[in-house]
């Protein structure tokens, strides 16, 4: 769509946005039928805007493998939040699609969306790239014990580097409960 055309639809948006507030509801329907098609065109429960793309993604990076607990966390994420997944990996289309094809029912039955992007290069630059070209990513998701997750905490990787916050996920009985501690400091004294 040309720019010129983008910027009219958004001030015929502007225009009407406050037409119908202090209106009855008749009224309401009859200004809304006024409205030219471009605005009409675009309203919710239309075909030509698409609420899948629009919507903000959550970015899941994928290294060599997928842990359950990464793509359980994913998941629910995006249930919540009513985000769609975005995956950012190194691997090939089809390598990916392997690892990610047990969790397909439950992504078709959540209403997640599922967009990969294959990325080429020595990282994490590509990624990086990737991330500022993707304003539509809230966040990725990491494995702590990946090479994203690995580099971040050693310091391989810069965390000024990466444009969106990044969430480190590892598996529950990894982190030590508090009973843990305190038995491990009894048992050492």
């Amino acid at each position: 769509m040309a720019l010129t055309e983008t910027l009219k639809r958004m001030l015929d948006a502007l225009a009407y946005a406050n037409l119908p507030e202090y209106q009855s509801t008749s009224k309401k329907h009859s200004l809304i039928a006024a409205c030219p098609a471009t605005i009409t065109n675009n309203a919710v429960g239309s075909k030509a805007a698409d609420p899948i793309a629009a919507r903000p993604q959550v970015g899941l990076y994928l290294g060599s493998e997928l842990p359950d607990y990464i793509m359980q966390y994913a998941l629910q994420t995006c249930g919540r939040l009513g985000y769609g997944l975005t995956v950012l990996t190194y691997m090939t289309n089809d390598e990916a699609r392997t690892l990610l094809a047990p969790y397909q029912a439950t992504l078709e039955a959540n209403a997640t969306e599922i967009r990969l992007m294959t990325l080429t290069g020595e990282p994490p630059a590509p990624l990086t790239q990737a991330l500022r070209r993707r304003s539509d990513i809230a966040f990725l998701i990491c494995n702590e014990s990946g090479y994203m997750g690995n580099g971040l905490l050693n310091g391989r990787v810069h965390k000024d580097a990466i444009p969106v916050p990044v969430v480190m996920v590892t598996r529950q009985d990894a982190i030590p409960t508090m009973t843990q501690k305190q038995t491990g400091a009894t048992n050492v004294a």
